[in-house]
């Protein structure tokens, strides 16, 4: 919005031509997004608090000591997260560009379900909300269209196809099944991170990493100049999600303040579902789904431990691991979960350098 009204004004005003930059209004966005995050979190949390007595529902067959600590904190943070992300993305977005429309509508649409999802657990008093297959069945019905939608907006070949990092103009051409594949990004880091999302401060560092990756990743893509030098796919518009990404970071930042160990609030999966949602589709608009693979690994190896204990207790009736997700396991095997948290901030931290080689290895 502010792009809209002091950008004109530059011809008047020459220091309102710092708006026509990307760089400044991301940052713009980075601040703003966390101003609202500490001027509304107390009041959300107060609100949440109010409207959950009892806090969120405790997993029964989760680890033994989090009815104890965790017992009483109430969930639905996300509102939180999503109120500062959109605030900041208008206020400093373009919006005229519909690639910030399609990842908006991605991140609001899955964010809805994860609230109807939290306000079933609450209703029921029970960590079990409404069924997987409609949370599977919605999730990819708004992936599918924003796929279709981001596909079209793409000029071809690189609209139906799919970049493979560490090459240049190396793609795979996947043509009208191309939607199928940019809803099973969006849709695949969405739960990923909701797999995630489990100790205190877990999963919002990784999103906030993640998000200030793709903030890069966007800009550069949506510059021709700087794609043609990287030997990335350039995608016109895309440099705007930059400004998106960049509120992401600020919204998150703002909810880890409230989310630290011991946390004041739970982001639910109102918060997991839309910003791995988020992520997908960023990812998807700037062709550089793989990669998310890679930036996002922390997510990848979250969802991979469950599909591996699933798969292996009803094949052989035995668990490879002692409890899934993966940071489950370490909590079983007797680690604190200051020291789990910070461990795998770190590996997400090493898995985003390695995503971010990809812009230069080729």
């Amino acid at each position: 919005m502010l792009y809209h009204l002091l950008f004109p004004l530059s011809d008047y005003v020459g220091a309102f031509n710092v708006f026509r930059y990307l760089t400044f209004r991301t940052g713009g966005a980075v601040m703003t997004a966390l101003f609202v995050s500490f001027l509304l979190g107390p009041m959300i949390i107060r609100w949440l608090k109010s409207q959950q007595p009892h806090g969120q529902p405790i997993r029964e067959d989760g680890p033994e000591d989090h009815l104890l600590r965790k017992k009483g904190t109430p969930t639905m943070g996300g509102v939180l997260i999503l109120l500062a992300l959109t605030v900041a993305t208008l206020l400093w977005v373009d919006l005229t560009n519909p690639f910030v429309w399609v990842v908006l509508v991605v991140t609001l649409g899955f964010g809805l379900i994860g609230f109807f999802d939290d306000y079933s657990k609450l209703r029921k008093r029970s960590s079990n909300g409404i069924s997987g297959r409609v949370k599977l069945l919605a999730q990819s019905v708004i992936a599918l269209a924003a796929a279709w939608v981001i596909a079209t907006l793409t000029p071809e070949p690189l609209g139906s196809s799919l970049a493979i990092p560490f090459f240049k103009d190396l793609y795979i051409p996947l043509g009208a099944f191309f939607p199928l594949a940019g809803a099973f990004v969006m849709v695949g880091a969405s739960n990923a991170v909701n797999l995630t999302d489990g100790l205190d401060g877990l999963a919002i560092v990784p999103v906030m990493i993640a998000a200030g990756c793709f903030a890069l990743i966007a800009y550069l893509s949506g510059n021709a100049i700087f794609a043609a030098y990287l030997g990335i796919p350039y995608v016109a518009g895309t440099g705007e999600l930059a400004v998106f990404a960049g509120a992401m970071v600020g919204a998150s930042l703002g909810f880890l303040w409230f989310n630290a160990p011991p946390a004041m609030v739970f982001m639910g999966d109102t918060g997991s579902l839309s910003t791995g949602g988020a992520l997908g589709a960023v990812a998807v608009a700037a062709k550089h789904e793989l990669v998310l693979a890679i930036i996002g690994g922390l997510f990848v190896l979250e969802a991979v431990s469950v599909m591996v204990q699933v798969a292996s207790f009803k094949l052989t009736g035995r668990r490879v691991f002692r409890m899934a997700p993966l940071h489950h396991h370490f909590e079983k095997k007797g680690w604190e979960e200051p020291t789990i948290v910070i461990r795998f901030w770190i590996i997400a931290s090493i898995l985003a350098l390695i995503g971010l080689s990809t812009l230069k290895l080729r």
